[in-house]
């Protein structure tokens, strides 16, 4: 079949399932660029049940087929913008897709500055710049955005731009299935137009700078829940909505009965600053899209469905993290009311102009008898699921954390004058706390150690450090576990210290239990990803979620989504495909299914 064919949408699954080898290579030919060998290995492990499972398929062939097969890969695309689109060579794909992202009608400034991107990215690493330019959402970048990925990657390390431009070759592979097979995820669209949508809230000065960032009951996140409301109500045909008393967004659709229990979902919708549009807002936007379908197909379960987005869970405005989440399981501490923000607006004041019955919070605690569960499905927010080629993972357990903030004391003194042997230096005593962190951290699986600041107050550049600050976060999917290494490295500093000379204190400041998932419902989320093909990938969030709070009323289960960009967060980098979100869409619906196939 000629590639213009394929892209009618021809393809089904029956088709390539029943094809011979040969075929099956020519039916998938231009899948991948100029390399049939993926095409006539994947056959093997023919029948695809769904059009996920053959990406995945094709995606691990090229993984298991060793780095030498895969520099060939990426060496057999072209250059963006490059001498093949120039003499007009580049195969019908490459040409459709530089076409889409406007390469094809470059300004001389605009192809004279990815020349000579090509030609420093080429000679750094060897290989051609690799980008999948349709995008997130397979519509097409903007050549600014081009442009300006290709001026980020370069400095990346070897290594890892080897693997982005893997993950790239496949992101390019998918949408060209899409076209060839004429499936579109129109489901997963929709959530990334929302988060689109959602995302033009922003606070000032972020907002001018394009840059994301809503703090509870500022005007943009106050925004942001009206948007939400109007959505839930308008748009997806809940039957009651509102913003309860502390600005969480509450949608709920009926079961048959109106009295009958709830699946209660949701995440937040706050952000932490300059930060991405996919940390919680996918987990309200991927049930709003499954209740929108429900009601346009006039349909009510045997149980209700509840979806808040939570109002704040990240502590940007104020020192009181999972206020939303907290406030459903009764965990809202007055005093709280009386912090103040970098303005000095209290807490208090905040809730009181943004018209919440601060007198109402109490009664928002759920009665853990009306409700079956609360489920979550939340962008990874780390590496592993683009490292293993899965758009998918179901959480086991949220990590148990604990945090410190200390300070080491010794002696500051001239840098020129004080010989090393007699020194009490506090930050050199730090470096050796830093390292045995990270030797500590390694010894156990799912176990993370990090100091993440550290600070000489009042340092000078001729001075040897007399003080240091610094902080301690331990994280691990089992208490036992992460308490056992908070002993370990708090007498690893005692021990430092003494060494030295110098005087230590900390205080902690967090600590949170692990929150493992409950076995029946991290089961159902394990066979709503099996019957989309894919295998179940079982891991640990090590990110704190508004599932953990709501694990102390409810049984919790979450889902994960991969991210782009080896999975950055809290980061504007921040990103995920429409794809894969119509794949947690459709997950999250097959669990509704069962669920209510369970319940009649």
């Amino acid at each position: 079949m000629s590639a213009t064919a394929a892209a009618t949408g021809t393809l089904s699954l029956a088709q390539i399932n029943a094809a011979t080898r040969e075929a099956f290579t020519s039916l998938l030919d231009g899948t991948y660029e100029h390399s049939p060998w993926i095409a006539e290995k994947t056959w093997e492990a023919r029948p695809f049940a769904t059009l996920a499972a053959l990406e995945h398929a094709l995606a691990t062939t090229v993984r298991e087929a060793g780095r030498e097969a895969q520099l060939a890969l990426i060496r057999a695309h072209p250059e963006l913008a490059g001498k093949a689109m120039v003499a007009k060579t580049l195969t019908a794909e490459s040409t459709h897709e530089q076409g889409k992202a406007g390469l094809t009608q470059c300004t001389p400034e605009e192809f004279a500055h990815i020349q000579q991107l090509n030609a420093a990215y080429n000679e750094r690493f060897g290989f051609p710049f690799i980008l999948a330019v349709r995008g997130p959402r397979g519509e097409g970048l903007s050549k600014q955005q081009i442009i300006a990925t290709f001026e980020r990657r370069l400095a990346n390390h070897p290594d890892f731009e080897f693997d982005e431009a893997l993950r790239n070759i496949h992101r390019i592979a998918e949408i060209r299935l899409s076209d060839k097979f004429g499936e579109q995820p129109e489901l997963g669209n929709q959530v990334w137009d929302w988060a689109e949508r959602l995302a033009s809230h922003s606070e000032p000065p972020y907002a001018e700078r394009g840059e994301l960032t809503v703090t509870y009951l500022s005007d943009a996140h106050r925004a942001a829940a009206q948007r939400l409301a109007h959505w839930m109500r308008a748009d997806c045909g809940f039957d009651e909505v509102g913003i309860d008393a502390v600005g969480n967004v509450v949608g709920v659709y009926h079961g048959t009965d109106r009295n009958a229990r709830r699946l209660m979902t949701g995440s937040h919708y706050d952000t932490v600053r300059n930060g991405g549009k996919y940390d919680g807002r996918l987990g309200i936007l991927v049930p709003m899209v499954c209740v929108r379908e429900l009601s346009r197909a006039g349909r009510r379960l045997p149980f209700g469905i509840e979806v808040v987005g939570f109002a704040e869970e990240e502590g940007q405005r104020y020192k009181a993290t999972f206020l939303g989440s907290g406030a459903l399981i009764g965990d809202f501490d007055p005093a709280w009311l009386e912090q103040r923000d970098a303005e000095g607006i209290t807490m208090r004041e905040a809730m009181e102009h943004a018209g919440l019955c601060i007198a109402d919070i109490p009664r928002l605690r759920r009665d853990a008898s009306r409700y079956l569960a609360f489920i979550e499905v939340h962008i990874e927010q780390g590496p592993v699921l683009n490292a293993l080629d899965l758009p998918l993972g179901v959480v086991t357990s949220i990590n148990g954390g604990v945090r410190y903030q200390g300070e080491i004391i010794g002696m500051a003194s001239h840098a020129g004058t004080t010989p090393m042997g007699q020194r009490r230096d506090a930050a050199a005593a730090a470096a050796d706390l830093v390292l045995a962190m990270e030797r500590r951290g390694a010894q156990e699986p799912d176990l993370v150690a990090t100091v993440g600041m550290l600070e000489v107050p009042s340092g000078s550049i001729n001075v040897v450090p007399g003080r240091c600050r610094f902080s301690l976060d331990i994280r691990a999917t089992t208490d036992p576990v992460r308490d056992a290494c908070a002993r370990d490295v708090l007498a690893e500093l005692d021990a430092i210290c003494k060494r030295r000379g110098l005087r230590h204190r900390t205080e902690e400041t967090m600590r949170a239990a692990a929150a493992p998932s409950a076995p029946q419902w991290q089961s159902r989320w394990e066979a709503a990803v099996q019957a989309l093909g894919l295998p179940i990938k079982p891991m640990p969030s090590g990110a704190g979620h508004d599932a953990m709070k709501l694990h102390e009323l409810l049984p919790q289960a979450m889902l994960f989504v991969r991210g782009e960009n080896a999975g950055i967060s809290h980061n504007p980098l921040e990103s995920s495909t429409s794809h894969d979100m119509d794949l947690a869409v459709r997950a999250m619906q097959h669990l509704i299914d069962q669920l209510a196939a369970e319940t009649k």
